[in-house]
């Protein structure tokens, strides 16, 4: 059955199809996982997370064809990620100032006056902007690319003139490759720009320095991602930067931890057979990791450890036997708020609930002995939280 709304909706569309979409949603989660863990900046991390969904959205509308409204989402990833770097640039005070103004949509700066302001006052990015003088050059012709196809210059941006007979299949593929560049760009700018903020997605992609840092929230860019949307070139210059250099020199100074404990501080997870290497650095454990582990390393059967009714978990390489190794708090607490505390079945697997600060649950492939569990009890948990336990 007809349906005009339908037809009028959809004439002038060209659906295309991105063949590298599901590379370019993958290679995205780089970004999306490059939190910043810098507390004055926190908030850049909201900026992240959208730019990287600007990416995707423009690619959705591309492939739907409205090609417009797709360049445009990618011009605003640019600018979203600009007024990230200005906010984290500003003084404490200002940036207070400037982020209510931001939030309650009141006079705010436009990107060619945050660029300014940033070429001129901001530390960091004028530094990288000087530093990698070639990247921003090529980056600037994007955006004024992108802004000839979002101020709709030229009859090739609109759509009555792109749809009509004589054109619509004429140059598709060149214009979808177009796009397509425009897509790398973005996300590789969007990285440098994040890059602005702090530089460790990079400084962790070198194994030196990995080790020498404890558990954060950003995760390190891959190799891959670096070479395809930045380049070598680039990022040896970035290196040339205070804010690298700083950071770099900084960690440095820090000890390096052995693979296992590294694993204990990154991952919660504890190689039980490494026991005796993670007591050598035990002075770089927090009091939670030393103390999952003592209780890890004291039975066999002791296949995970949870704090603070799940928030926080480890895992040995003692496989459990549970059948489905999905997570709900939910059962940790109805546990916790039974009258039966001790092996209690979990799956084909067991939980004990030690009530003290932490909410300890321990999780263990056979049920406990009473000889066990007071050892757990008086030889590990004892010595951390004397007197706490009920």
């Amino acid at each position: 059955m007809f349906e005009f709304s339908d037809w009028k909706e959809n004439t002038n569309l060209i659906p295309q199809q991105i063949q590298n979409k599901e590379k370019y949603y993958h290679d995205l989660t780089n970004i999306e996982q490059s939190w910043t863990g810098r507390i004055d900046v926190m908030l850049a991390n909201t900026f992240i997370q959208e730019a990287a969904q600007l990416i995707v959205n423009a690619i959705a509308l591309f492939e739907h064809g409205y090609f417009d409204c797709a360049f445009y989402s990618l011009r605003q990833s640019l600018e979203v990620s600009t007024t990230m770097v200005y906010l984290a640039e500003l003084s404490p005070e200002q940036r207070d100032i400037e982020l209510e103004d931001w939030k309650g949509q009141s006079k705010f700066p436009m990107s060619n006056q945050m660029l300014k302001f940033l070429n001129d006052n901001g530390q960091a990015f004028s530094d990288i902007k000087k530093k990698m003088a070639d990247y921003f050059d090529q980056l600037k012709q994007v955006k004024e690319r992108l802004n000839k196809q979002v101020h709709k210059q030229g009859f090739n941006t609109f759509y009555v003139s792109r749809s009509h007979v004589l054109n619509r299949q004429r140059d598709q593929t060149q214009f979808v490759g177009l796009f397509e560049s425009y897509v790398r760009s973005c996300i590789g700018a969007i990285a440098v720009l994040r890059l602005a903020i702090d530089p460790i997605p990079i400084l962790l992609m070198d194994t030196d320095i990995y080790s020498r840092t404890d558990d954060l929230l950003t995760e390190a860019f891959s190799e891959e991602f670096v070479n395809e949307y930045i380049g070598e070139a680039e990022i040896n210059a970035y290196k040339q930067t205070e804010v690298y250099i700083q950071y770099y020199e900084f960690i440095m100074n820090e000890e390096a931890k052995l693979p296992c404990v590294a694993d204990v501080v990154k991952h919660q997870y504890i190689d039980k057979e490494k026991y005796d290497d993670i007591l050598r650095q035990a002075h770089l454990l927090s009091r939670t990791d030393l103390l999952a582990v003592r209780i890890c390393v004291s039975s066999d059967k002791i296949a995970k450890v949870y704090f603070h009714d799940g928030w926080l978990w480890y895992f040995t390489n003692t496989r459990s036997v549970r059948v489905h190794l999905g997570f709900d708090s939910r059962a940790l607490k109805e546990i916790r708020d039974s009258n039966r505390h001790i092996n209690v079945p979990y799956d084909r697997a067991f939980l004990t609930y030690i009530g003290s600060d932490e909410n300890i649950y321990i999780e263990h492939n056979e049920p406990f002995t009473e000889s066990e569990l007071s050892s757990i009890l008086a030889d590990i948990i004892d010595r951390f939280t004397p007197n706490s336990f009920t």
